[in-house]
């Protein structure tokens, strides 16, 4: 299992819609989940789940994270849910996003389930991941259980509608400040505990939607929010949405060349000259600015930038 897939953007797709999972094939997206929770319709349910199957297994989805999104555990749906799509179209799966999860004990359900499906269909046991989206003030005080659940574990997701009706948020602009609070960020503490959480057990952490699709400025203001702290990705909603993401998502060229060129010199400097504090031009470079840099090579890495200097010895 590959934990630190390339997220920066994931298109949630209405597992019901045909035409949807055909256009999102194509579309510059770093994940797809195709989803049978919010988006679908009760009575739809059971014809969504032979929809997915069918264009998970007829899809071209290219180098795509590919996730399924099965309903919450509080539904009739989810163990169906989970068998069904599992056993036909497991081989073609990267993950099973569960969401609204509030207890550890929910996740070790569906990482038991899914290796008893694994062991049936012969499929590798524990190849397939868990992504757990945190939807209420419950799952936010649990996060940390949640998150040292289950080795499947790749990602947390911050269920933004759900968790502001939880908390009884007095706005109904998904990811806007509530009107009447002009100071700071109302979403910094629940951001940055999911954060915590996900990175003490070196898991990823996804930002989730921006409902105004047309409000571009808006969504890349409230991305921006996320990945200054150090979140992987967002949901994205609309193909509008998807250059937005990635670009707020992946290093700058400047600061991706900055990182490699820290990380040269330091090597150098440490493995030839055996010094641990050097200057890079009017820089101080030590251990901590190695692994600092490290984040930003890799994500840089992951969004196909190549370096465009190099490390000159002195």
């Amino acid at each position: 299992m590959e934990r630190m897939r390339a997220r920066r953007s994931c298109l949630a797709v209405p597992g019901s819609n045909p035409r949807f999972l055909e256009k999102a094939q194509s579309l510059p997206v770093d994940e797809v989940f195709l989803d049978l929770e919010d988006s679908v319709a009760p009575i739809a349910k059971e014809g969504a789940r032979r929809t997915v199957v069918t264009a998970l297994k007829e899809g071209d989805w290219g180098g795509k994270t590919v996730v399924v999104r099965v309903n919450d555990l509080s539904t009739p749906w989810t163990y169906r849910d989970v068998i069904e799509v599992v056993e036909a179209a497991g081989d073609r799966l990267h993950c099973v996003m569960l969401p609204k999860v509030e207890e550890a004990a929910q996740v070790r359900w569906l990482d038991l389930l899914l290796s008893q499906i694994e062991r049936t269909v012969g499929l590798p046991v524990g190849g397939i991941g868990i992504e757990a989206q945190i939807e209420s003030a419950r799952g936010l005080v649990a996060v940390d259980e949640i998150a040292g659940s289950s080795a499947r574990l790749e990602t947390l997701v911050f269920g933004p509608a759900d968790f502001m009706a939880s908390i009884g948020m007095r706005t109904l602009v998904v990811g806007e400040q509530p009107p009447g609070y002009a100071e700071g960020d109302a979403y910094h503490y629940i951001l940055m505990r999911i954060l915590m959480a996900a990175r003490a057990r070196d898991l990823q952490a996804i930002d989730g939607p921006y409902l105004q699709i047309k409000d571009i400025e808006g969504f890349r203001r409230a991305a921006g929010r996320a990945a200054a702290l150090g979140f992987d990705g967002k949901w994205v909603l609309h193909p509008g949405q998807v250059e937005a993401a990635n670009e707020v998502f992946s290093p700058s060229q400047a600061d991706y060349d900055h990182a490699e060129l820290i990380l040269d010199a330091y090597e150098y400097y440490t493995t030839v000259e055996g010094r641990g504090a050097v200057m890079l031009g009017d820089e101080m470079i030590d251990e901590a600015s190695r692994k600092m840099a490290l984040v930003i090579s890799a994500k840089g890495r992951a969004a196909g930038l190549t370096r465009t200097t190099s490390f000159q010895r002195p």
